[in-house]
C-alpha cells in the first residue's frame, strides 16, 4: 500500500512539474488550435456563400469549402505542435507516406473525384437532361463527386461511377427522347392524305418536347405496304406513355378516315407441269 502511495505520489509530482514547465505552452496550443479551428468553419462558410452566390454548383462549393477548411486545420496543428516543441518534420514525413499508400489502395475512388470535379466544372449535362454513355440512359437525378445517378420512367435507380463517364461518348438529349415509330399503309391509299391526318394527331398531344420539330414522311416501300415514318421528341419521363398514346391515337385517325392498315400478304400461284 506504502509502494502504490509512493508512485502515486510521484506521478503527481511529475504531472505538476510538466505543467508548472510548459503548462503556459499547452495553454497556447490549445488557444492556437481552438482559434485555428473557429477560423476554418468561417472561411469556409464565407467561401461556400460566396461561391453560391457566383451560381457556382452546390456540390463544387460545398467540396472546395471543404477543402479549405482541412486545409488550414492542418496548418494549425503544425502550429500548435510547433508551440509545445514537437519537431512536426516526422509527421509531415509520416503523412507523405501515409498518403502515397492511401492513393494507391483508392486510385479507382480518387479517379472517380476526379472525374466528378470534372464534371462539376465542364458541366456537360446537368441534373434533368437525358444522357446515354456506357449503352445505358437516363434523365440525370443528381450529381456525386464519385458518381452520378440516372433514373427513368420506372423510377430505376442507376448509379455510374464518375470515371466511366468522363472520357467516353456521351449523347445529351437534354429533357427529351427520340422516338421513332413507323405504320404502313395500303399501296392504293394516298399517303399525302396520310401523312397529313397523322400530323394533326399530334396537334395538342401530350407529353411532346415542343421545342424539337416533328417529323413524317414515307420511310420505305415494303411488300405490302407503303411505311410511313413518325420521328418526334418526347420527355424522358413520359417515354411510354406518350408512345403507347400516339401509336392508338394514329390509329384511330386513320381507320377513320378510311385509310386502310393492311397486314402481310403474299401471293402464291400454283403452275401444275403438263404430263408428257
Amino acid at each position: 500500500m506504502a509502494e502504490e502511495l509512493q508512485q502515486a505520489q510521484e506521478i503527481y509530482e511529475l504531472i505538476m512539474t510538466y505543467l508548472v514547465t510548459y503548462g503556459f505552452q499547452v495553454l497556447g496550443a490549445i488557444i492556437i488550435l481552438l482559434v485555428g479551428i473557429f477560423v476554418a468553419g468561417k472561411v469556409a462558410g464565407m467561401l461556400n456563400n460566396f461561391m453560391l452566390s457566383k451560381n457556382i454548383d452546390i456540390t463544387l462549393s460545398k467540396f472546395t469549402a471543404s477543402t479549405v477548411k482541412a486545409i488550414i486545420i492542418v496548418m494549425i496543428a503544425i502550429m500548435a505542435l510547433g508551440q509545445l516543441g514537437i519537431s512536426v518534420t516526422p509527421f509531415v514525413a509520416a503523412i507523405g507516406a501515409l498518403s502515397l499508400g492511401a492513393g494507391l489502395a483508392l486510385q479507382g475512388l480518387l479517379s472517380n473525384y476526379g472525374a466528378g470535379l470534372s464534371i462539376i466544372v465542364a458541366r456537360p449535362f446537368v441534373v434533368g437532361d437525358t444522357i446515354m454513355v456506357q449503352g445505358v440512359s437516363g434523365v440525370v437525378k443528381e450529381i456525386k463527386l464519385a458518381y452520378t445517378i440516372l433514373t427513368n420512367e420506372d423510377d430505376i435507380i442507376i448509379t455510374i461511377p464518375n470515371r466511366h463517364i468522363v472520357g467516353e461518348i456521351l449523347h445529351n438529349s437534354y429533357a427529351s427522347s427520340i422516338l421513332e415509330l413507323s405504320i404502313g399503309i395500303a399501296y392504293h391509299c394516298d399517303p399525302e392524305k396520310a401523312i397529313a391526318i397523322i400530323s394533326k394527331v399530334f396537334e395538342g398531344m401530350e407529353g411532346l418536347d415542343q421545342n424539337k420539330p416533328l417529323l413524317i414522311g414515307i420511310d420505305n416501300f415494303g411488300d405490302s405496304s407503303i411505311n410511313i415514318n413518325i420521328r418526334c421528341w418526347v420527355l424522358t419521363t413520359e417515354l411510354f406513355v406518350t408512345k403507347y398514346r400516339i401509336n392508338l391515337a394514329v390509329y384511330k385517325a386513320l381507320t377513320d378516315n378510311n385509310i386502310e392498315i393492311p397486314f402481310p400478304q403474299r401471293d402464291v400461284h400454283l403452275i401444275q407441269e403438263s404430263s408428257n
